[in-house]
């Protein structure tokens, strides 16, 4: 059970002045100097994660993004998104190739847990890249464990992290601190705690806390624009922990810019809020 009282772990405050920076790029800049992220995922009814994803990765800066999803799903991944290279795979098998060209794989937007999302996800659990798993990733995940990637960053909303940890949805907020810890040790990753109060732990025990963001973010698809943008903060060679409190603070602040207009945001008015503010903190040139 978590233990309610943990005073060495007063989580450092998320701003502007303590999170890290992008560096600027220089004049010589070109795509391949931003990394490659691969976002796997898009069962039968659910491509719109991935393309949240996808288009999240691209507008945060990759140099390259790629996407594996569902053959169904392509006809409206190349109109909504032609700069992303997007492919579609039936088996694990498929899946090798593009592995091996990326830098960063994103896995778990509209994954499912059946028998095609536990195949793709065989196929990422070998690779060495620096990985962000969300959503049926991390369900899957709580079925079996899998060893994760040096690097990766897991993104559990609570009812995720209860699965994880095998507690109850009540246990994890109860004592969020506890839980992202404990699922950071676990899983040897980065961990983003979601919720109100975002937190963000690692496995040497640093914890981060997100005051940042407005209660009309409570909708679908803001969890898997989240997950593009640490691909995209990590292809960019951020560190995991970086990686996670940037993203998360970027996150946060875009949807608190929107939600001053009221109910009904969409995850997709997010992307190019994340942008603008990533702009602010980190400009592409100086």
């Amino acid at each position: 059970m978590p233990q309610t009282k943990h005073p060495a772990n007063q989580p450092l405050v998320l701003t502007s002045v303590t999170l890290a920076s992008l560096a600027p790029r220089s004049n010589a800049a070109h795509k391949g100097d931003f990394g490659h992220v691969l976002v796997v995922g898009g069962d039968r009814g659910t491509g719109g994660a991935v393309l949240l994803s996808a288009e999240a990765a691209l507008r945060c800066g990759a140099g390259l993004v790629s996407l594996a999803t569902r053959s169904e799903q392509l006809p409206a991944a190349l109109a909504r998104l032609p700069e992303v290279m997007s492919l579609g795979v039936h088996s694990a098998n498929q899946l090798m190739a593009p592995i091996e060209r990326a830098t960063v794989l994103v896995v778990g937007p509209g994954l499912g847990q059946a028998a095609w999302g536990r195949s793709l996800l065989s196929a990422v659990v070998p690779a060495r890249h620096a990985q962000v798993w969300d959503a049926d990733a991390l369900n899957l995940l709580a079925q079996a464990p899998l060893p994760l990637a040096a690097g990766s960053i897991i993104t559990p909303h609570p009812g995720e992290a209860a699965r994880l940890l095998g507690i109850s949805t009540e246990a994890v907020q109860a004592d969020r601190s506890w839980a992202a810890l404990k699922l950071a040790r676990k899983y040897a990753a980065v961990c983003v705690l979601k919720g109100a109060g975002t937190l963000v732990a690692d496995p040497a025990g640093q914890l981060a806390l997100c005051q940042r963001g407005h209660p009309a973010m409570a909708g679908a698809g803001l969890g898997d624009v989240l997950s593009g943008v640490l691909g995209a903060l990590l292809a960019q060679g951020m560190p995991a922990w970086d990686a996670a409190c940037l993203g998360v603070w970027l996150h946060a602040c875009a949807g608190e810019r929107l939600g001053v207009q009221g109910r009904g945001l969409a995850a997709s008015d997010l992307i190019p809020v994340i942008r603008q503010v990533l702009e602010e903190h980190s400009a592409c040139q100086v």
